[in-house]
């Protein structure tokens, strides 16, 4: 870690969306296991997990953003310092604007993502969207440690660059094990202090790719949360026919 920078993961899921994690699991990893004092909870389209941590975060001695994982008509949209949520579906400018009312920042997640819904391409797989006004966003998740394809961050990266928008990172943890594999370095300690390094672009950010091995260990606990959901569901409907 950079001197006198602290480093907070920025895109975590949990179990409240298509994560394998609760989030009182997140906040035990986070506050036993990694150097993490400050992390967004980014469910997809859903802020009940990101608001579960952040009501118990005091009792780990962590700071939890409110945050979403927004699925707009073009892509991903990473909003954090939310409090309300924000409806799917809609075109980005409409997104930013109703993030930015209640105070929040909007960031694009792995915006040239080749196989997840990105803002910067005009589908899955497909080239680069010529018709976006980046101006929008407050930044660009420039490192997400789940693409497969490690060009694609240096492109998120480049495209940040040029525009002189604020760069942030993320693991993109959809199981315990990758939190913290994608990170934001910041001046300060507190979520406060992150939020003004946002603001005066004064982030730097570092980490490393899950890989094969992290890809198929969220996989394998996917899988078996599924199976264990048909068991229960299986149990109870048995239940119920006695």
């Amino acid at each position: 870690m950079v001197a006198s920078f602290s480093a907070a993961d920025l895109h975590i899921h949990t179990t409240a969306s298509d994560g394998t994690a609760s989030p009182e699991a997140v906040l035990s990893y986070v506050a036993g296991k990694t150097d993490l004092r400050v992390i967004a909870i980014t469910d997809h389209d859903t802020l009940a997990g990101a608001l579960v941590a952040r009501r118990l975060a005091p009792q780990y001695g962590i700071e939890v953003i409110v945050g979403c994982e927004i699925s707009t008509q073009v892509g991903h949209l990473l909003a954090l310092f939310i409090e309300q949520p924000v409806p799917a579906g809609l075109d980005l400018a409409t997104t930013v604007a109703l993030v930015h009312a209640q105070g929040g920042m909007a960031f694009a997640a792995h915006p040239f993502g080749a196989l997840v819904p990105s803002i910067g391409r005009r589908c899955l797989l497909g080239p680069e969207r010529t018709d976006l006004d980046w101006s929008l966003l407050d930044g660009i998740e420039v490192f997400n440690a789940s693409l497969w394809y490690p060009a694609n961050n240096r492109r998120a990266a480049r495209k940040a660059q040029a525009l002189s928008l604020t760069q942030i990172g993320g693991s993109d943890a959809h199981n315990l094990a990758m939190i913290g594999a994608g990170r934001t370095l910041f001046p300060g300690q507190s979520a406060a202090d992150l939020r003004y390094a946002l603001q005066r672009r004064a982030t730097l950010v570092t980490g490393k790719a899950w890989g094969w091995r992290g890809v198929a260990g969220v996989a394998r606990e996917q899988i078996q949360q599924w199976f264990d959901r048909r068991q229960t569901d299986s149990v109870e409907m048995t239940g119920s026919l006695q």
